[in-house]
């Protein structure tokens, strides 16, 4: 186990992506750059993240009680005097270019080959003997999506540049094994694989057969569930047509049958009690506070009775010290994720009695990540651009 503070060496042991026949290619300097980039995150994550903890504790966090007799209460207070740090800056902004570069190392091979690339994913039929793809051309795009490129992928996961297109997906696939230094596995499955792994001993007779992921970008986390449960017809929607188009492209490949249809979770077309199970990963941060409340209103809307839903997350700033909320909360300072911060905060216990949940059947949960327990390294550092580096995720849930 990697303690936090020690420095590693930054030669990658996990497995690289895996390779199946929609992934965009990279030629030899393209690939270079795009492992230089991955290279680059994890020396800032492995020996210069600690350095913001050590100018805290020696410098800042003295001064501060100094100056107030008192410690730091908040991350509100610690953010005040470490965005003044220099250390802190020169991290923030190494970081910062850091996502930059690893969004231009993608765009470049999608862009290169981008015309081949569309005609290769839309030849996949819609509707075929294994998964299909419904779109809605008129489905309206939340302005939580509009407003800004989350995660600062240009373009955002949803415009168009052609017809058809699914550029935003190729890019996306590209981008998080980068983004996660393969910490979310060959498959960048992580998040769906640690859910599954804690269902599968949690609640060992619980057997869905329809099961739903909501804001399933391209599928990474959607296909374990059909692995995981054979017997299960599987479904994801999102509201970008460009991410469904290569989900469906991707989960074809890789024959495995799933759904994919154009859906805003707020507001399905789904009958009610539908699912047996439905579950999101990492799409919670990336809606509103109002937009969370429908969601969770809409998952207890279209669950069986007994059903359950589980929602994967990083943890809630509620059981973190000031310091450390104040790191995980770079990304809505710094990567285009205004809604991170509130979404850590929201009361889930009133989130669920709002949406009709017994708030005597609430999930509140840290899991161990699938691959920490197979064998992927950790940082075991929670920051911004360290998705999964702690080898635990948070998951919010409520059984029906």
């Amino acid at each position: 186990m990697i303690e936090r503070g020690e420095n590693m060496s930054t030669e990658s042991k996990t497995q690289p992506q895996t390779e199946h026949s929609v992934l965009a290619p990279a030629d030899h300097d393209e690939f270079a750059r795009q492992e230089f980039v991955r290279s680059y995150k994890e020396y800032l994550v492995h020996n210069v993240h600690q350095g913001n903890e050590k100018r805290y504790e020696s410098s800042v966090k003295p001064a501060f009680e100094k100056k107030h007799n008192r410690v730091p209460r908040d991350r509100f207070e610690v953010a005040k005097e470490m965005t003044k740090d220099p250390y802190y800056q020169m991290f923030s902004s190494l970081l910062r270019t850091s996502q930059e570069m690893m969004w231009s190392s993608c765009q470049l091979p999608v862009e290169r080959n981008l015309e081949e690339l569309n005609a290769k994913i839309n030849q996949v039929p819609s509707g075929s003997v294994k998964g299909s793809l419904k779109l809605d051309k008129n489905l309206a795009t939340p302005r939580y999506h509009k407003a800004v490129d989350i995660h600062c992928q240009p373009g955002g996961y949803h415009n168009e540049f052609t017809n058809n297109d699914a550029s935003s997906g190729m890019v996306y696939d590209r981008a998080v094994h980068i983004y996660a230094m393969a910490q979310l596995g060959p498959y960048n499955d992580d998040i769906g694989a640690s859910i599954i792994m804690w269902l599968k001993e949690k609640y060992p007779d619980f057997q869905p057969r329809r099961i739903l992921d909501m804001g399933c970008s391209v599928g990474h986390s959607t296909i374990p569930y059909a692995e995981a449960f054979p017997d299960a017809k599987i479904y994801g929607i999102d509201v970008a047509a460009p991410m469904l188009r290569y989900a469906h492209a991707r989960a074809e490949s890789l024959n495995v049958p799933v759904h994919f249809s154009q859906q805003n979770a707020e507001e399905t077309n789904f009958k009610s009690g539908s699912f047996d199970l439905i579950v999101s990963h990492i799409l919670l941060h990336e809606t509103s506070e109002k937009a969370i409340h429908n969601i969770i209103k809409e998952c207890h809307r279209l669950l069986k009775p007994g059903g359950m839903m589980a929602h994967g997350e990083t943890p809630p700033y509620k059981n973190m010290g000031p310091f450390d909320a104040f790191m995980l909360d770079w990304d809505t300072r710094n990567n285009n994720e205004p809604f991170w911060a509130r979404s850590h905060e929201i009361d889930l216990r009133k989130l669920s009695e709002k949406a009709n949940f017994d708030p005597s059947k609430i999930i509140e949960e840290m899991i161990p990540s699938a691959l920490q327990v197979a064998e992927a390294r950790r940082s075991e550092v929670f920051q911004g651009g360290d998705f999964g580096g702690g080898g635990l995720w948070f998951v919010y849930g409520n059984k029906k």
